[in-house]
């Protein structure tokens, strides 16, 4: 593959550090989240792949929507990411919530969903490595 675009961040002292992209548009105090014993305060990792998942997932959502010629522009979907104990180390599993406009019956609604699913970048990197659930609201 070529690279259209290539993002480029720094992290430093892991999940209670900071991240900075190369370009600084990014500069972010990360904090380990409360339920894993840190004390909330910052982002931490699941929160930037949840937010990074959604927005690459609903620009997928546009491009087969635009394909098909149904308007999904006011589309949202929220990313939820769990993080867990996966054997000795950890996982993760996803689950995508897509909210479609009312003019989108079900039926094509499922479909357009289901093909973002196979033209997301970050749905390709997941595929067979973690669970994503995709949910239509």
């Amino acid at each position: 593959m070529d690279a259209l675009y290539t993002a480029v961040a720094t992290a430093t002292h892991g999940r209670d550090g900071r991240a900075v992209s190369s370009d600084g548009t990014l500069d972010l105090q990360l904090g380990i989240p409360v339920e894993m014993g840190g004390n909330g305060q910052g982002t931490n990792p699941e929160q930037l792949f949840a937010a990074g998942y959604a927005a690459c997932f609903g620009s997928a959502l546009g491009v087969v929507g635009r394909q098909a010629k149904v308007d999904v522009s006011d589309a949202a979907v929220t990313a939820e990411v769990g993080i867990g104990k996966q054997g000795e180390g950890f996982g993760l599993k996803v689950a995508l919530r897509v909210e479609l406009p009312d003019t989108v019956d079900a039926e094509t609604g499922r479909k357009l969903v289901e093909q973002a699913h196979q033209v997301c970048p970050y749905s390709n990197a997941t595929r067979g490595n973690i669970e994503v659930e995709l949910v239509i609201e």
